[in-house]
């Protein structure tokens, strides 16, 4: 099983490969620091799956995540974290990464990445346990009590997923002008004060 590890904390990504290359059925073709190296270094590896940390500086975990299952759809990904953040693992979740581990459970890292190459899905079991509040959690929010319309619903989904003016404007084929217009009707009728907010409050009402 061919792997690249990507972990902006050197020491951690050196404990990894140390630990899962005891294993012979594990080789470690490559390591990086960020989402863009992880990019770069699923394009030039093609690993069986891609062992990565989500809180990174620059590039993140799961944006890189974003970008690589859009050009690899059939990539496998298990994302690493230290924090059981639900945000998170709905991202994870939508994303389509294959996988959602505790750093701290390094005893849980080669069979979940043995489990993932074979397509299967892992989660630890601090993070399974949150799944059915997380489900429960995704009946739709009535915006409309708030006098937002299906267009603003659209345009807080995309700032929550980080979408920047520029890409939000690109993605509905509208000018950035009117998405800084959409943006604060959205802000007034919220009543918040900001785009990371917004991200906020979407996350809470999902």
């Amino acid at each position: 099983m061919k792997i690249v590890i990507v972990d902006d904390d050197c020491l951690v990504t050196e404990a990894l490969k140390t630990i899962l290359q005891i294993n012979g059925d594990v080789e470690v073709a490559a390591t990086g620091i960020d989402g863009e190296d992880a990019c770069r270094l699923y394009r030039q590896y093609c690993p069986d799956v891609l062992l990565m940390d989500i809180r990174m500086k620059g590039m993140n975990g799961l944006e890189a995540s974003e970008h690589i299952l859009q050009e690899y759809p059939e990539a496998k990904i298990l994302l690493l974290t230290t924090f059981l953040d639900d945000e998170y693992i709905v991202k994870a979740l939508r994303l389509g990464a294959k996988g959602y581990l505790l750093k701290q459970d390094y005893a849980s890292i080669l069979p979940a990445l043995q489990a993932v190459n074979l397509g299967q899905t892992v989660f630890g079991k601090e993070i399974v346990s949150k799944i059915p509040d997380l489900i429960r959690k995704e009946e739709k929010f009535d915006y409309s009590s708030y006098g937002i319309n299906e267009r603003e619903q659209e345009i807080i989904r995309l700032i929550a997923d980080g979408y920047s003016n520029r890409e939000i404007a690109a993605e509905l084929f509208l000018s950035e002008g009117t998405i800084r217009n959409y943006l604060s009707a959205i802000l007034d009728k919220l009543q918040l004060r900001d785009r990371t907010q917004v991200a906020v409050f979407y996350y809470q009402h999902r």
